[in-house]
């Protein structure tokens, strides 16, 4: 089994090359393990969740998992097709032990893998993400088949859209909504399922992009931050003369924006849209941000009456500070917007509908909100491939010592008119290098300096 597809935050890997039925008999065996030790429970009293994108290889790898479920007696609810963020919602809503999904998240479709959770103990309302390197570390330590009783287990069809539904409009005041006219694009991914019965339950006009769910994904690229994907939904938006656009990714829980230009919105610059109705909601309480985002996030925050809360990139990250810090939601600047109330995990839906809200009571065009929040010039990431990270990060350490932040994610370095970090990849030999300053000329002035020093 090869041990790249065990990522940070799931697996994934090429099906059936890097992941295939095989293997998938031992990860599931590894997971009923962890589930088992951690909860201090039998595998046979074990009850799980399970879901799947519309891969061609997601029914085929789940099968082979479900056959691990069955015959050691575990109960398996099944809900078949759905998008992640249902998925979250029906492990939280029901307490489940666990939930176990096969999705390849924003992968192009010759990729397949699993997003996996656990109940949290301490916090009944709560679940928690399970790292695919800590599923591989456990899985390193065992030997297969796995030795215990097998027994039969049940495998039941579930439904839980009326009840999903319902909660996702907990966190607005629908009724308050203006007509707005909306472009949606889901990719042909999982989102595609419940947008129109949100949009049924709302007075705006849905303008519906490639909502057949497809798992090749014929229409644009998976991941909405790819080049051109954006492309076609910032044409509609311009052509349908709409108030906003949304994109997904194909699973469903990264969300962008599109203004009434045809802009495309960073997540960063997204998060603030929330954070106002938040704290009005429930005044003082922290936001988490991840220490990429633009200063103007925590400073906005902060300025809004809230507690701004740094953690490092990820969402397992993010969720961790949340539970510790007081936090009541988060966000990233890669469209992951996760919620106290939603059992600390992501919800793209409840993201989109707190943006309309906002939006809606500050009565202007998004453009004009979003140019009052840009408080300073921040480039995209840059992606730099290196031969030796370490030496990189040390002549990084050497030349900006004096300012370095802190490295708690890679090295963040301040100054008073600018500052980046520069991070390595989890997955291949890059470095990630994220640089803001005061204004455009200075952020590509600065951009190239940073540039210049890791390439010579």
């Amino acid at each position: 089994m090869k041990e790249h597809i065990f990522k940070s935050y799931d697996i994934r890997g090429i099906y059936p090359d890097e992941l295939n039925e095989q293997d998938v008999v031992k990860i599931a065996q590894a997971y009923l393990v962890m589930l088992s030790e951690n909860l201090n429970k039998p595998i046979k009293k074990l009850k799980i969740a399970i879901a799947k994108d519309v891969r061609g290889s997601s029914g085929l790898l789940m099968e082979e998992a479900v056959k691990v479920f069955l015959e050691h007696g575990v109960q398996v609810d099944d809900y078949e097709f759905m998008s992640i963020n249902d998925y979250y919602f029906a492990c939280g809503y029901y307490k489940y032990d666990g939930g176990f999904m096969a999705t390849a998240s924003h992968n192009p479709p010759e990729y397949g893998g699993f997003k996996m959770v656990i109940k949290n103990l301490k916090n009944s309302d709560s679940i928690e993400y399970i790292s695919g390197k800590e599923l591989y570390t456990r899985l390193q330590k065992l030997n297969f088949p796995i030795r215990e009783e097998k027994t039969k287990g049940k495998r039941e069809k579930k439904e839980i859209t009326d009840e999903h539904l319902e909660h996702i409009f907990s966190f607005v005041k629908q009724e308050k909504l203006k007509p707005f006219k909306v472009v949606v694009d889901t990719g042909n991914g999982m989102n595609g399922l419940l947008i129109p019965k949100i949009f049924e339950k709302i007075p705006c006009k849905l303008v519906n992009m490639f909502p057949d769910l497809d798992g090749n994904f014929p229409n644009r690229n998976p991941n909405p931050l790819a080049p051109k994907a954006a492309d076609q939904i910032s044409q509609r938006v311009i052509a349908e003369k709409a108030d906003m656009g949304f994109i997904f990714d194909v699973d469903g829980d990264r969300m962008f924006m599109v203004d009434e230009k045809g802009q495309f919105i960073r997540g960063d610059m997204i998060l603030p849209l929330m954070v106002k109705p938040m704290l009005e909601r429930f005044p003082g309480q922290g936001i988490a941000y991840n220490l990429i985002c633009s200063h103007a996030v925590p400073e906005l925050i902060n300025k809004w009456g809230g507690k701004a809360i740094r953690s490092e990139v990820g969402y397992l990250n993010l969720a961790r500070h949340m539970r510790e810090e007081g936090g009541i939601m988060s966000g990233e600047v890669s469209g992951h917007f996760a919620f106290r109330d939603n059992y600390y995990a992501d919800s793209a839906f409840i993201a989109m509908l707190l943006v309309m809200q906002q939006i809606t009571e500050d009565g202007r065009k998004l453009s004009e909100i979003i140019k009052e929040n840009t408080l300073y010039a921040r480039g995209d990431e840059v992606n730099i491939k290196v031969a030796d990270i370490d030496a990189k990060l040390d002549l990084v350490r050497q030349t900006y010592g004096d300012n370095i932040l802190d490295e708690i994610d890679g090295i963040t370095v301040e100054f008073t008119d600018w500052w980046f970090n520069i991070r390595a990849s989890n997955t291949e030999p890059l470095l990630r290098v994220t640089v803001e300053a005061a204004n455009e000329d200075q952020l590509k002035a600065r951009q190239q300096e940073i540039l210049n020093l890791i390439n010579n």
